[in-house]
């Protein structure tokens, strides 16, 4: 989500608005103190939920006339605000206290009940709320499961070294992620790189920006990595271990191909990779054991047996003023609701039918036509057709560049002889 702030920042100022500023968790007391005294000269403010909701910001804030509360990425509210960030819900009761401005959110996947659930939590009502929907649909995306059975690194490096770059590799383990780095490097793919939540905060912004550039080739990461990505050659998207769902698939897969030319995401799957994300699960909600004690504790710090998504959940319903029996059937739902959709996946990697199909299918469209490169079940030799597709564009463009770059030196040298 900095990523994600700071390119929406410097896309602002690139394109000459001045009185814009972030206000987040790289910048220094004096800085943030400074930007909050500055308020009433900005056009735009950018900062995450946890920001908003500092009371020394709000009081500032307050004291303006917000004219519109842009809510970017609002599937989060529901996608990580019943789970480890839990101010994206009080983003209601924010907009409440700021005089309910005009508030616009936007996001690429939610289905209806996930549209409801966000209309719900920032106070919009039936009256006063328009909805503009688009396709989910990417007919320029290749989609294909690869089935493995032990086979899935060697699968995975084969199909990496013979496809165009740039492209991501994701992984549901920082483990997996580093071991396949090195894979990589020892057979022949030096330029590839590694970007999870143990990397410093220093080298996620050089290695984020690199990528960008064009400089890092391939990046193996976990879903940290992409929401601040604003690339639009991205060749592929691979998935090394199942997402947990189809809104995570869709936005993860949907990072590539983003300049409208042929691109290709693959999902790699072998029997047992379901137990990766029911372990992730757990591992996101407090136990019943977990919430009774924060309850007793009355949301005051105390030591729990639990990682930090796990305490800091607890903690957030014990202080919410609702029941703790309220607080465990709304963990119970959640965790029927994320199981729900990680077997919507496992079942995606075994149907014999049409990929695209399905996908949408889940965020209630149906495809207008079939592409000409559909899915690896409507056309089995369509990866193969795919590079061929890919290499002609990729010539056309260099053919091209070069002209352009001769038109324009030859261009000049005509000015200058001018003179």
């Amino acid at each position: 989500l900095l990523s994600l702030i700071e390119d929406q920042v410097a896309q602002m100022r690139k394109r000459g608005e001045k009185r814009v500023a972030a206000l987040n968790s790289f910048l220094k007391p004096a800085e943030k103190a400074q930007i909050l005294r500055s308020l009433a000269h900005l056009k735009f403010l950018f900062l995450s939920p946890e920001m908003l909701y500092q009371m020394p910001v709000l009081q500032q804030l307050k004291k303006q006339k917000v004219t519109l509360l842009a809510v970017d990425e609002a599937h989060c509210i529901s996608q990580w605000g019943f789970d480890f960030r839990p101010e994206y819900l009080n983003l209601g009761a924010a907009r409440r206290e700021l005089g309910f401005p005009v508030t616009m959110a936007l996001t690429a996947t939610a289905t209806k009940e996930v549209q409801e659930e966000i209309k719900k939590i920032l106070a919009f009502t039936q009256q006063d709320t328009v909805t503009v929907s688009a396709s989910v649909d990417r007919p320029n995306i290749f989609l294909k499961v690869e089935h493995c059975a032990g086979d899935k690194q060697e699968k995975l490096l084969d199909t990496v070294k013979r496809l165009p770059k740039p492209g991501i590799i994701y992984f549901s383990s920082k483990k997996a992620a580093n071991q396949c780095v090195e894979l990589l490097q020892i057979n022949g793919v030096p330029s590839a790189e590694v970007y999870h939540s143990d990397i410093s905060s220093e080298d996620k912004i050089k290695i984020q920006a690199q990528f960008t550039n064009g400089n890092i080739p391939i990046i193996c990461a976990t879903s940290a990595f992409g929401m601040g990505i604003d690339k639009p050659d991205i060749r592929f998207v691979l998935h090394y271990h199942l997402p947990g769902s189809p809104e995570q698939y869709l936005q993860e897969f949907g990072r590539c191909g983003r300049d409208g030319k042929p691109a290709i995401a693959i999902l790699f799957y072998e029997t047992g990779d379901i137990r990766i994300q029911r372990h992730l699960i757990d591992a996101n909600y407090p136990t019943e054991q977990m919430l009774k004690e924060s309850y007793r504790s009355k949301g005051k710090a105390i030591s729990l047996d639990g990682n930090d998504v796990q305490t800091a959940l607890a903690k957030y319903y014990a202080e919410s003023g609702i029941s703790l029996e309220k607080a465990l059937h709304l963990i119970q739902s959640r965790k029927v609701l994320k199981e729900r959709q990680l077997s919507w996946m496992e079942r995606y990697t075994r149907q014999n039918c049409c990929l695209r199909e399905q996908i949408i299918g889940y965020f209630g469209e149906k495809p207008e036509e079939t592409p000409p490169l559909c899915c690896s079940f409507c056309q089995p030799d369509g990866e193969q057709k795919y590079l061929e597709t890919a290499k002609e564009f990729e010539k056309s463009q260099i053919e091209s560049e070069t002209f352009e770059n001769w038109t324009k030196i030859i261009e000049k040298l005509f000015q200058i002889s001018s003179f």
